[in-house]
C-alpha cells in the first residue's frame, strides 16, 4: 500500500471513531443505556472498531479507539474491547451489517421477559424485517448468547435479548441507531397500550406488513 493509501485508511479509521463516540454518546443522552453497559461498533473494511470495556462514554478520546478483526484479534487500541464482542462480530459474519448497536433499552428490555416477540403493534415493524424475535437467555459475553442472538435475527435487523437488551444493525451507524431507538418505542407503546384493564390492543396483520413493507421501498428522499 502506498503512503497516500495508508493515511487514506488512516483517515476512514478516525472518522469512524469519531461517529461512533458520537452514536455511543446518544444511547446514553438519550436513555438507552445506564453507565458503561450497552457498546457500539462499526465495520471499516475488514477492521470493526468497537467501544472499549468499562469506559464511560463522555470520556472517550481519539486514543481509546479499539479495533478488531472478524475473529476477534487485536489491530490496535490499549484497552480491552467490550465484553460483547462475541455478540458484534457474529452479526458483521453473518450479515451485511455496517455497523451494530446494544443496548439495555428499559422497555425492550421488560417485553423480552414477557413474549417470545414483540407483537405487531405499529407499522415500524416491517422496516425490521418482520416481527422483533427475542433470543433465548444466556450468560452475556458468551458464544451461546451470540449464537441465540443469530438465530433471533434470521431475517430481521433487530432483536431483544431475553433479560437483557436488544441488538440492531444497519448499514450505517445512523440506521442501526434509528432502528434501535425505534424498537424502544415500539416496546413502550406496547407496553402502554396493554396496561389498560379490560382492552387488548389491536395488532397488524401479515398482510398489513406485507402492505407497509412495499410501500417503504420508495421511502425517502429519491437520490439523483
Amino acid at each position: 500500500m502506498t503512503e497516500q493509501g495508508r493515511q487514506d485508511a488512516q483517515d476512514a479509521i478516525d472518522r469512524a471513531w469519531r461517529d461512533l463516540v458520537t452514536t455511543a454518546r446518544r444511547t446514553a443522552a438519550e436513555g438507552l443505556v445506564v453507565g458503561t453497559s450497552g457498546n457500539v461498533s462499526v465495520r471499516v473494511g475488514e477492521t470493526v472498531l468497537v467501544t472499549p470495556s468499562g469506559v464511560p462514554y463522555d470520556r472517550l478520546t481519539p486514543a481509546d479507539a479499539v479495533g478488531v478483526d472478524l475473529d476477534g484479534g487485536r489491530l490496535f487500541g490499549d484497552l480491552a474491547p467490550t465484553s460483547e464482542l462475541p455478540l458484534h462480530l457474529e452479526v458483521y459474519r453473518h450479515t451485511g451489517a455496517g455497523a451494530v448497536v446494544h443496548t439495555h433499552a428499559v422497555h425492550a428490555t421488560a417485553v423480552s421477559t414477557l413474549v417470545p416477540e414483540l407483537p405487531t403493534i405499529h407499522y415500524m415493524t416491517a422496516a425490521l424485517g418482520g416481527p422483533v424475535r427475542v433470543a433465548r437467555y444466556a450468560l452475556y459475553g458468551t458464544e451461546e448468547l451470540a449464537r441465540n442472538m443469530r438465530e433471533a435475527l434470521r431475517d430481521r435487523s433487530a432483536c431483544l435479548l431475553q433479560n437483557h437488551g436488544t441488538v440492531t444493525y444497519g448499514d450505517s451507524l445512523d440506521q442501526a441507531y434509528d432502528r434501535t431507538a425505534q424498537l424502544e418505542w415500539m416496546c413502550r407503546l406496547w407496553l402502554t397500550a396493554s396496561s389498560v384493564p379490560g382492552l387488548s390492543p389491536t395488532l397488524l396483520s401479515e398482510g398489513q406488513l406485507n402492505e407497509v413493507s412495499d410501500q417503504l421501498k420508495g421511502y425517502g428522499q429519491p437520490r439523483h
